[in-house]
């Protein structure tokens, strides 16, 4: 039997390989989203028909309620890194996903997939942090046999975590960086969309699972390692936290000051989740539970990262 399967936030970053993963699996999948218009390239991804960009705002109950209508299996990953503003931190990741949980229960759907943070922790210093934690809270409140996947950071080929900071060393000789010296475990797209496709199939006993790839590296680790994939020579800079405070608060000011037409490149609450490890707990369940044997980055950056080279040719990969 087929799996019908609601994606809230299916053309993010991680959704659409998530949306690609099940409908590899058979699925058809109804891929919710703010502007479905933006999503339409997906229809592309299957069979016709077996994908179908609608029109949702988690915001919005009836939207929700609609968006999951005669779904058996929903999965949320819609995030956001807006700390103000309708559509905040708490609007989407704690309130947002209660409500999809919510209505889920309300629709007897039979399996739910959530796509959390390794970070998620009420008492976390970081409000990102916390409403990831208050999200899954609620969510396991309405649906106790859910599924969490909580990912460090995540890389691939659209990444904004690789490609940002290989894109600064084309016009900066220096490469700064907040925290060079906090750890992280970097997991590759794929994996996380086949975690979750696994778990969407009824592959995957419920419970909370923390996915990090098989490399644990320092900040500045990464960044030497993202210069010799790019074959760059950058010093990097490490921007002491006091600082990096400082720099936050005054861009946020910009930020506000001009509607937004100047973002600010780091913001506060990001300083405060560069204070903290972004690793794998030695007690949470992982990729060995799943059966996935997570990709290294070395297997992997090369493949996009190449354009980034000084000698880069953008009609094929070196080699």
């Amino acid at each position: 039997m087929k799996n019908h399967v609601t994606i809230f936030g299916g053309s993010g970053f991680v959704g659409r390989y998530i949306t690609r993963r099940l409908i590899e699996s058979g699925s058809t999948v109804r891929v919710a989203v703010r502007k479905p218009d933006q999503a339409n390239f997906m229809k592309n991804f299957g069979k016709e028909g077996q994908v179908e960009p609608v029109a949702c705002n988690i915001c919005r109950e009836d939207d929700v309620k609609k968006a999951l209508d005669g779904s058996s299996v929903a999965i949320s990953c819609v995030g956001t890194f807006d700390a103000s503003g309708p559509n905040n931190f708490d609007a989407i990741q704690h309130e947002g996903a209660a409500r999809i949980a919510r209505l889920s229960a309300s629709a007897k759907v039979k399996t739910f997939v959530h796509l959390s943070s390794i970070g998620a922790d009420e008492n976390s210093d970081s409000t990102y942090s916390q409403t990831k934690a208050k999200g899954e809270q609620a969510i396991l409140s309405h649906m106790p046999e859910a599924v969490i996947l909580r990912p460090s950071v995540i890389f691939g080929p659209e990444d904004q975590f690789f490609n940002r900071f290989a894109a600064m060393t084309k016009l900066n000789p220096l490469l700064p960086v907040v925290g060079s010296n906090t750890r992280f475990q970097p997991v590759y797209v794929g994996d996380v969309a086949e975690a979750a496709a696994k778990a969407a199939m009824g592959e995957v006993a419920p419970g909370i699972y923390e996915l990090g790839g098989p490399d644990v590296m320092s900040f500045k680790e990464l960044m030497s390692m993202m210069l010799d994939v790019i074959a760059r020579k950058r010093t990097i800079v490490n921007i002491p936290f006091p600082i990096a405070r400082i720099m936050a608060l005054g861009m946020e000011t910009a930020q506000s000051l001009t509607g937004g037409l100047i973002p600010a490149q780091i913001t506060s609450d990001q300083v405060r989740s560069l204070g903290r490890n972004n690793v794998v707990s030695e007690q949470a369940k992982t990729f060995a539970d799943l059966n996935i044997n997570p990709k290294a980055m070395q297997d992997v950056l090369p493949e996009y990262l190449w354009k980034f080279r000084p000698d880069a040719r953008y009609d094929k990969a070196p080699g």
